[in-house]
This record gives C-alpha cells, sequence and structure tokens, in this order.
C-alpha cells in the first residue's frame, strides 16, 4: 500500500467532498475542466497555490474559499 507523501489540506479534503458528491474523479474533472492533473493535486496538497487554476476550481466546484 502506497504511503502518502503530503498532507491534504483543508481546502484540498472539500475539493474532495465536492468532487464525491458529484461522483466524479480528479481524472475526469480535470480532462472536463482542462485542468492538468498535477496542478489539482498541488492544490489538494498546499504545495503551490497557483491562482489561475485554483480559481477556476472553486468557481466549478462552488466552494467559497476562507482566508
Amino acid at each position: 500500500m502506497a504511503v502518502r507523501k503530503q498532507k491534504v489540506t483543508t481546502l484540498g479534503w472539500e475539493i474532495k467532498r465536492k468532487l464525491a458528491e458529484m461522483q466524479v474523479t480528479h481524472s475526469e474533472f480535470c480532462r472536463q475542466e482542462g485542468i492538468p492533473i498535477s496542478r489539482l493535486s498541488e492544490i489538494i496538497s498546499g504545495v503551490r497555490p497557483n491562482h489561475r487554476y485554483r480559481k477556476i476550481i472553486l468557481e466549478r466546484l462552488d466552494i467559497q474559499e476562507t482566508a
């Protein structure tokens, strides 16, 4: 079993929850929205803020980002 190296941020858990509610995988969502899967992973783990794709993801999933 693989061990996850990066932690999942609070925003990351919210993204994962919304995708699960929609019954869409990460790769399906990225394909539909034209987002590289690596960028979604970076946002979920908090490795990079990546404001360009972050804005798209939050809008499509209807997530309000807390400051």
